[in-house]
């Protein structure tokens, strides 16, 4: 899974990307109703890490289960 593939899950589940937060390739996600915070590093590019994958499904199912 790449990186811009994580921001696009990310946004289609209601997270919106903070502007001027993070630094270099690192950029904080926040949900809009759930407060729920994620720093995604990492060029687009590039392959996702296991541990930003697991990340990623960890917010997805707090969220599904917040809604």
């Amino acid at each position: 899974m790449k990186i811009r593939t994580l921001k696009y899950s990310l946004s289609k589940a209601g997270f919106i990307r903070l502007k001027n937060r993070g630094k270099g390739s690192h950029s904080i996600w926040r949900h809009k109703t759930n407060h729920i915070n994620i720093v995604c590093s990492g060029k687009d590019s590039s392959e996702a890490k296991y541990y930003q994958i697991k990340a990623l499904n960890i917010a997805l199912a707090q969220t599904s289960t917040k809604a």
